[in-house]
């Protein structure tokens, strides 16, 4: 997973025409498989961490294993954004098959926001300015909020597309809504109760809110969430007791369980590992559906392009859909690990005062705020691509 309308954000009474579903299948993989990767799983692994937590001094060990889960799950599923995101860029950028309006959003997504980011982090350092790129952490904790419970929002969405089990606009509104009032609850909150904190070295800032504000942003979060469990409850009653509960769980787990437990070092270690795994099993059906739709032109384009050796690879959809994998899992390496390695011994700062990691601190930055931008643009409702091949079940 960042989105408007987004991810995920299929417009549920009226599914696009290119949606080739089994109706029978009502899922993305398996009712077990999605319940488990959309977040039921989170659930299940925080009842066992709360009953046999472990001692404090055996965190480093739980960090060391899930930055080693880093590899393979969270790292790669930053990697698939770039995959899809950047593949025909020039077509969708500045080509005539996408709508204008997301034209411009994938130039300002692909080419403006990295150029952006790229002049600020340059003149921060340039400049030693410390405070700036503590901002730009708070920036980022600003938006992984609205991206989980975006994310979550879609999650709920897309299962009661594959479901036939719809939201009604107003409906949707209300879990929208909710979800916005939560985030920004917990976002004040823990601006008000935290001054400074670290990551890698570095120190992130917050900001001075008014105690009145937060407290009216956390009786807004109570008041939207009462309201959307009693949308829920009626919706339940009113349609046989029929409700996408995936989708639900996603929407439920995103909100509370992984904004809320965050504040606790333990669960703050496991929760980017069970965020990432929710959307890495939406983005593999997404390639999965994408290489077979694929395979499938590439054998109607004729025997002389299906001899050679790419086009032996091109019809063969679990092979590409291997590449994507591995392809993923080495981007997601040299993003955050490869590429700091190699600018730390090219180029000399002052560890004095930015200490020895400054460029880690500033590439896992940069790949999560640009990652929450990309997102917006590739799941939001009126991208033709997202209708194609997230819902094509075949």
């Amino acid at each position: 997973m960042a989105m408007q309308e987004t991810m995920l954000v299929a417009r549920a009474s009226a599914a696009p025409a290119e949606i080739r579903q089994d109706e029978g299948r009502g899922c993305l993989f398996h009712p077990i498989v999605d319940f488990l990767c959309l977040g039921g799983g989170s659930l299940i692994l925080f009842a066992l961490l709360a009953v046999c937590r472990p001692p404090v001094s055996s965190y480093p060990v739980v960090a060391v294993v899930m930055l080693a889960l880093a590899n393979i799950i969270n790292h790669p599923h930053f990697a698939h954004s770039y995959q899809i995101f950047y593949r025909g860029f020039r077509e969708k950028a500045f080509g005539q098959h996408y709508d204008p309006v997301l034209r411009l959003r994938y130039v300002f997504a692909g080419i403006l926001v990295p150029l952006a980011l790229f002049v600020y982090f340059l003149g921060a350092v340039l400049l030693q300015d410390l405070q700036g790129l503590g901002f730009a952490v708070n920036l980022m904790l600003f938006l992984v909020g609205w991206h989980y419970v975006k994310q979550g929002y879609g999650m709920l969405v897309v299962c009661s597309v594959l479901k036939r089990q719809f939201f009604s606009e107003a409906e949707k509104k209300v879990l929208l809504i909710n979800a916005y009032a939560v985030w920004l609850a917990d976002w004040m909150v823990a601006n008000w109760a935290v001054r400074a904190h670290d990551i890698w070295g570095l120190a992130y800032y917050t900001f001075e809110l008014p105690e009145q504000l937060v407290i009216l942003a956390m009786a807004v979060g109570v008041g939207s969430t009462a309201a959307m469990l009693w949308m829920l409850a009626r919706k339940w009653w009113g349609e046989g007791r029929r409700l996408p509960i995936n989708g639900t769980i996603a929407y439920l787990t995103t909100l509370y369980a992984w904004l809320l437990l965050n504040v606790d070092p333990l669960f703050l270690l496991v929760i980017p590992a069970c965020h990432s795994l929710q959307y890495l099993v939406v983005v593999w059906r997404y390639q999965l559906n994408a290489d077979r739709d694929r395979a499938e032109r590439a054998k109607t384009a004729g025997a002389p392009g299906t001899e050679r050796a790419f086009g032996w690879f091109a019809t063969r959809p679990a092979l590409r859909f291997s590449g994507f994998l591995a392809v993923g899992i080495v981007l997601g390496y040299l993003g955050f690990w490869g590429l700091p390695d190699l600018l730390s011994a090219a180029v000399a700062v002052d560890e004095a005062v930015f200490g020895p990691t400054l460029f880690l601190f500033l590439c896992w930055l940069f790949i999560n705020i640009h990652h929450y931008c990309l997102d917006n643009v590739m799941w939001r409702r009126g991208n033709p691509d997202t209708g194609r091949y997230l819902f094509a079940h075949r």
